[in-house]
């Protein structure tokens, strides 16, 4: 009995004590939440299979198909993924979407199974024209849909971008540039989305709820993940070049810089961020916890990864200069919040050896992996990590998305100057109209021609380029007298000239790191003989049209003095130039407001609308006054009356909102859509504060006749900035609210805040 008993004593315990241990939580398990899957697959890591979660490689360096379509893989790369690997940048980017797609599926297949736990990795893209790969639907570049003012037609845009993204087999996106430009010296200028806070943040927090499916799409396996960049301030280089110091004041920082990034975090739930090239204010972005760590984590709560730009963790020694050695580089990007090294060999493949030194880096190293593993999870590639290339094939271009970017183009398309009503040329009328200039493409005037009718006859001819279109250093051409000379006699034959002119993608573009590539300029006139091929054909008497294409705001002195109608088209989708003919022909007015402010010269620099008032004090000798086009510019073919501007109260409290109306009236005889814009002026702050801010637009469309009251809220939040304490304040005072066409056409009326 005494030994049953004992028996039964120790089966007890036994229980007892099994039943006491933890189960262990298997990290494949998706009935379990995202952090229980983290936290179980983490300890299950060496610290080298760590630190192969924080790194991403290119995939040029040997992630490519063979003659049969087939993954091949090069040493480097195979040695590169025995311990699994963050992510891959563009695989597949320079084959159709369904070679892509097969080309990723197997390559995910042999990354997944080649590591130990059987991990995922991202494969990474970027978008400034569409998805940046072979095959996908051209967009506009992001300044030119800023043009059309309207976020939601933004949103429709990069959810074609997510979805044709992740129809490759991709998941995350090195895009949208959260980034306020306002030196168009800068060879990056399109790529943002434009001189203003306001404006920039709705357009960049509607591009990444768009590009994630409203995030829903990230697990649904629909969408990809955003990385806004660069944060922070990186739009604001000295001198307009690249690498070069960012001085910029706090207070600028805080009302102007970071609000786009923030309403990205907070709003939109980006899953990335990109740190910025540059320092700010003398702490390099990415040896700086205060920047990645204190504002975007602890002030924003942002729980998504940050990843280096190209090879800029390592930079912080060999360039930048602030680190002692590639290993303390390493350190610093680490403690400072950099969560992926983008490139680098000499960077973070230094951290499983500097653990052995100091084994406190590795709560560090886990802090990232968790990051990383998170975003793999959230986006459900270690239960769903493969594409069915049948949907590739159906879903990539698809007939949607092909007229979604004819709709851009058409709400993007600036129309700055209409003398004499010269525009829209009339398709009834029998007419020669020649299509010329360096901007002229080879299906121009197929294009024009799909548009026009058969009363239109053209005659097209480039004449000239702009430079010699080759490498990171383009060369401008000498004027060729012969070329202009054939030009003018094609003009002269013509009843109307269009001339297609600006720049390309050779005179404004990234300048990266290599000193023997460049994209910035010291100048922004238009390069070339373009100013004088518009003098000379404008001499011969008839209607000149310009249209003009470009990435970089330039000084358009002449075209603006000379030509009839311009046209200012940034940089277009792949239909641009059908969708400008349909502007062109009457087909459809333009509504397009030019997102930066045009000066007359890069002396006038900074100049942007919303500069401090007493920047406006005084004008410059020998030059116009004012800009050449203001923010927010852009004409129509409608004629818009704005009238009877109302304010709810004439008092707001911190407690209260106030309500502001004008009456819109299209005195014209054609539908046309116009962005009322609603500006704010603080009359008088405890510092110097902007001439005035935009705070507010919405997009109407009226036909011929009719009117509509457009309103818009006042709220407190919009009235507070970063006052003489460095802390957010609301200041009592005397408010003026502007509405109008543009930041310098408008209606207004005054309130007064009360405390």
């Amino acid at each position: 009995m005494k030994r049953q008993t004992l028996i039964l004593f120790a089966i007890l315990a036994v229980s007892i004590i099994s039943c006491s241990e933890p189960v262990e939580k298997d990290y494949k398990d998706a009935s379990l939440s995202i952090e229980e899957r983290v936290e179980a697959l983490l300890p299950k890591l060496s610290i080298e299979e760590k630190v192969a979660q924080m790194r991403i490689f290119h995939a040029n360096i040997g992630t490519k198909p063979d003659e049969n379509g087939n993954l091949k893989l090069s040493k480097k790369v195979i040695e590169k993924l025995k311990l699994g690997i963050a992510g891959v940048k563009n695989p597949g980017e320079h084959i159709d979407p369904a070679a892509a797609a097969k080309l990723n599926n197997e390559l995910q297949k042999y990354i997944i199974e080649n590591n130990r736990w059987g991990i995922p990795a991202l494969f990474v893209t970027e978008s400034y024209n569409g998805v940046d790969a072979e095959g996908c639907t051209k967009f506009g570049r992001p300044m030119t849909s800023a043009a059309s003012f309207n976020p939601e037609l933004v949103q429709r845009q990069w959810d074609v971008v997510g979805r044709e993204a992740r129809l490759r087999g991709m998941h995350m996106c090195h895009s949208p540039e959260a980034d306020i430009v306002r030196d168009p010296r800068f060879g990056r200028m399109s790529e943002a989305f434009g001189e203003d806070t306001y404006l920039t943040t709705e357009m960049v927090k509607n591009a990444v709820i768009g590009v994630q499916g409203n995030y829903e799409g990230l697990g649904n396996g629909t969408h990809i993940g955003a990385v806004a960049k660069h944060f922070a301030g990186y739009g604001q280089v000295l001198g307009g070049s690249n690498f070069a110091a960012i001085e910029i004041s706090e207070r600028t920082l805080i009302d102007e810089i970071y609000p786009p990034f923030e309403a990205a975090v907070k709003e939109a739930k980006s899953l990335g961020i990109m740190a910025s090239h540059g320092d700010l204010n003398g702490v390099a972005s990415h040896g700086n916890p205060e920047l990645l760590t204190g504002v975007l984590r602890d002030q924003w709560g942002f729980e998504g990864y940050v990843v280096s730009d190209s090879n800029d963790i390592a930079r912080l020694f060999y360039f930048m200069g602030v680190a002692e050695s590639p290993e303390a580089a390493a350190q610093m990007g680490l403690e400072a919040g950099i969560d992926i090294d983008l490139y680098a060999e000499d960077s973070y493949s230094y951290l499983p050896e500097m653990v052995k030194k100091n084994p406190e880096l590795e709560k560090l190293i886990d802090r990232s992996v968790r990051r990383v593993l998170r975003t793999k999870f959230i986006l459900g590639l270690f239960d769903n990590p493969y594409i069915d290339i049948e949907e590739t094939k159906n879903g990539v271009r698809a007939a949607s998305s092909l007229e979604l970017a004819k709709e851009s183009d058409l709400e993007s398309i600036i129309l700055l100057k209409n003398e004499n009503k010269t525009l829209p040329l009339s398709k009834e009328k029998s007419m020669k109209v020649a299509l010329l200039g360096p901007l002229l493409k080879d299906d121009t005037k197929a294009m024009f021609e799909s548009v026009s009718g058969s009363n239109v006859k053209f005659v097209a001819e480039k004449g000239f380029h702009l430079t010699n279109e080759k490498g990171g250093a383009p060369e401008l051409l000498k004027r060729d007298p012969q070329a202009i000379s054939k030009l003018v006699n094609t003009a002269r034959s013509a009843d109307v000239t269009i001339l297609f002119l600006g720049g390309d993608e050779f005179t404004a573009k990234e300048a990266y790191f290599s000193n023997s590539t460049l994209g910035d300029r010291a100048t922004i006139d238009p390069v070339g003989p373009q100013d004088e091929l518009v003098e000379k054909i404008k001499a011969l008497g008839k209607p000149v049209i310009v249209v003009l294409k470009h990435r970089r705001t330039l000084s358009i002195n002449t075209m603006a003095a000379e030509a009839d109608a311009i046209l200012d088209t940034w940089d277009l989708s792949e239909f641009g130039d059908e969708s400008t003919a349909k502007i062109i022909f009457g087909e459809v007015s333009p509504s397009g407001k030019s997102p930066v402010t045009i000066p007359r010269s890069i002396g006038q620099l900074p100049y942007h609308y919303s500069m401090k008032e007493i920047n406006y004090k005084k004008e410059y000798l020998f030059l116009g006054k004012g800009p050449l086009y203001p923010f927010g510019h852009g004409l129509s073919y409608g004629d818009f009356e704005y009238s009877d501007i109302k304010i709810s109260s004439q008092e707001i409290t911190p407690d209260t909102e106030l309500e502001v109306s004008v009456k819109v009236t299209n005195n014209g005889s054609m539908k046309a859509k116009e962005a009322v814009q609603m500006y704010i002026k603080d009359e008088i702050g405890s510092v110097t504060r902007p001439d005035k801010e935009l705070k507010g637009f919405e997009k109407i469309e009226l036909d011929a006749g009719e009117s509509k009251t457009v309103t818009f809220t006042i709220t407190p939040k919009m009235l507070e900035f970063t006052g003489i304490s460095m802390e957010k304040v609301l200041e009592a005072g005397d408010y003026t609210v502007k509405i109008g066409t543009s930041s310098q056409e408008y209606l207004e009326t005054t309130f007064k805040l009360k405390k």
